[in-house]
């Protein structure tokens, strides 16, 4: 249960909307898809479904060739545009009997009572859907995409519109589904992406500029380590900056941040100076780069 890019590209008139673009993801994790506004995430996303054709490459998804296999690919994916492309007069229950009918699923029944408990819609499931909120609605989306249990998802921005109460559930519910299959998300909530994904792949004017586990990523953030540090007596901020290693020193309220060039950890030396100045540590942490900050770095050309 895969899915493969190998050389990806497509052209609208004179534009490269998607240029060149290579990666795998794998069943059992959840890929993050980011990138600014006209990255090319949904181009991407629409090809990878066979919902626009590539000008160039190959996407297979699990083992099956988007061009010359696009329904046995459509068999094999779940798709949740950033779009929600819902039909507002049909009632939750009455739409979600007609996507199973599309798939040709069966025990309809069974499989839509899974899923609304899944996705949280027991009150709302005898509703129009055009009476639903924007929350609700993309839980409706996430349930159709669903149905027919895919090996693959693909969710564009699947998190759009929920308040945070529901943000919890589905992000919990997206994770325990990159238990068992291929999921690719897309989303601009960099906590969320943090709080989800196994894997970031960004990408950036049509082409990837980054492709690690989310560990990895926040260590490609370009600049200083910071050790923000709290003691219970006063401290001398000249001794703090005569730590080794240490490059600058400020203080807010009760804590002291110390600035280490990149690659520098001076946790160590801060615990010899508060050792040998007779100061106790209340709190002393390190602050990690975000996902957010490399991010910007990496798109902000």
């Amino acid at each position: 249960m895969s899915v493969k890019v190998q050389g990806l590209s497509k052209q609208f008139g004179a534009q490269w909307a998607v240029n060149d673009v290579s990666f795998e993801a794998k069943s059992g994790q959840v890929l993050g898809f980011l990138g600014p506004n006209g990255a090319g995430k949904t181009t991407t996303m629409k090809m990878i479904t066979c919902y626009i054709p590539p000008t160039q490459g190959q996407v297979s998804v699990c083992g099956f060739d988007t061009i010359e296999s696009p329904l046995l690919v459509n068999e094999k994916i779940g798709y949740l545009p950033e779009h929600n492309p819902l039909y507002k007069d049909m009632y939750v229950r009455e739409y979600l009997w007609f996507v199973g009918g599309i798939h040709k699923i069966s025990n309809t029944k069974k499989r839509i009572d899974e899923l609304i408990e899944m996705t949280g819609l027991e009150l709302e499931q005898h509703k129009l859907i055009g009476a639903l909120s924007k929350g609700y609605r993309q839980r409706v989306g996430l349930a159709q995409a669903m149905i027919h249990d895919p090996e693959v998802l693909i969710l564009d921005e699947p998190t759009s519109g929920l308040d945070p109460n529901q943000l919890v559930d589905i992000r919990n519910l997206i994770k325990q589904l990159g238990k068992e299959k291929t999921v690719i998300f897309s989303t601009h909530i960099m906590q969320e992406v943090q709080a989800v994904c196994d894997r970031v792949l960004i990408i950036n004017q049509g082409e990837i500029v980054a492709d690690d586990p989310i560990d990895v990523l926040r260590q490609k953030a370009v600049g200083n380590n910071i050790i923000t540090v709290e003691f219970k007596q006063k401290a001398d901020k000249k001794k703090l900056a005569g730590i080794k290693g240490v490059q600058e020193v400020s203080q807010k309220d009760k804590e002291w941040q110390l600035i280490a060039a990149k690659g520098t950890d001076v946790r160590e030396e801060v615990f010899a100076f508060a050792v040998a100045n007779n100061l106790t540590i209340l709190e002393m942490r390190r602050e990690l780069s975000s996902v957010e900050d490399v991010f910007h770095q990496l798109t902000k050309s």
